[in-house]
């Protein structure tokens, strides 16, 4: 626990080769015997045993939640120049997104039939520490994605985050002062009380919520996939943390190593979404100033299913 806090102050403190050594610290200390362990959930396994990646057939695993291997999936293109082979073993929802990262082979991931070893297997989120690249050590949008064709100057709202941290979630009704200025989506796939123009929430399809996002004019979300979406398709994004966010956002800070198009809004106390939220209604007013919108309200016209997917 001790050096992961070492880790996660190094990574926010931009030290990523105090960071790199660390993780290394790290992997020589494990038990050989324990990598992949099949008695631990797969999000608690550790992969990568230090090993070079260079000249060698690379399995990346994605054991982590959709929102990491968004996240690290901007590492692919650089091990693909590296490897000899790199096969990418991810949860199928995602092979649309990631096909069009890098070159890479795809296979699902079927936790009663994951794939057999290769050369060098390694988790997704290991990979900066396997390449030594910095968040910035790559294109900042990287993902490509076909907009879906919802009206100008929308904004995406995604209040609900995971189950396993409802911390990082907030009351849809908070959103309201937002929703009652602008014209907004949701982009939480369930039916929403806002007054946006998907009242039935957005597809649960992630290619479709990426033209979604891809769409939006701005996007508020929390701390969840969306974010990570949002910040790889660079669109210009607030996100709402709480506040002790984990490690990747830097509760001091407003912006992020991570996506350059990113906001950061911390709750100055845990559980207090108040004055984060009238932060962020008053940024995105100015920005759609900024932009010509001018016909604030009264946003919340229908769109048809067409557009929705």
């Amino acid at each position: 626990m001790e050096l992961h806090s070492s880790w996660a102050e190094a990574m926010r403190a931009r030290d990523y080769a105090a960071a790199w050594a660390l993780e290394r610290q790290v992997i020589a200390a494990r038990d050989p015997a324990t990598r992949d362990d099949p008695s631990l959930p797969y999000h608690q396994r550790w992969v990568w045993d230090g090993s070079a990646v260079d000249g060698v057939d690379v399995l990346v695993r994605c054991y982590h939640g959709l929102g990491d291997t968004l996240q690290f999936a901007r590492y692919l293109p650089a091990l693909v120049r590296r490897a000899r082979s790199v096969t990418v073993e991810a949860p199928v929802r995602l092979h649309a997104l990631l096909a069009g990262i890098a070159e890479v082979s795809l296979h699902p991931f079927d936790p009663a039939r994951p794939l057999k070893p290769s050369s060098c297997d390694i988790e997704i989120t290991e990979l900066p520490g396997a390449l030594e690249l910095a968040p910035d050590d790559g294109p900042a949008c990287y993902l490509r994605v076909a907009p879906a064709p919802i009206p100008a100057f929308t904004v995406g709202l995604c209040h609900q985050a995971g189950d396993w941290d409802a911390d990082r979630s907030l009351p849809e009704a908070l959103l309201a002062p937002i929703a009652e200025r602008h014209r907004c989506l949701s982009l939480v796939a369930a039916p929403s009380t806002l007054p946006v123009i998907n009242a039935d929430g957005c597809p649960f399809d992630l290619a479709a919520t990426a033209a979604l996002v891809a769409g939006c004019a701005a996007v508020v979300t929390v701390d969840t996939m969306v974010a990570h979406l949002a910040g790889a398709l660079g669109r210009p994004t607030w996100l709402l943390l709480k506040h002790q966010p984990d490690w990747r956002w830097d509760p001091t800070r407003h912006d992020s190593d991570w996506y350059p198009t990113v906001r950061l809004h911390a709750q100055p106390r845990a559980g207090d979404w108040m004055p984060v939220l009238a932060r962020v209604a008053s940024e995105l007013h100015a920005f759609f100033d900024d932009q010509g919108e001018t016909n604030h309200g009264q946003f919340a016209q229908p769109v048809g299913a067409r557009l929705l997917g």
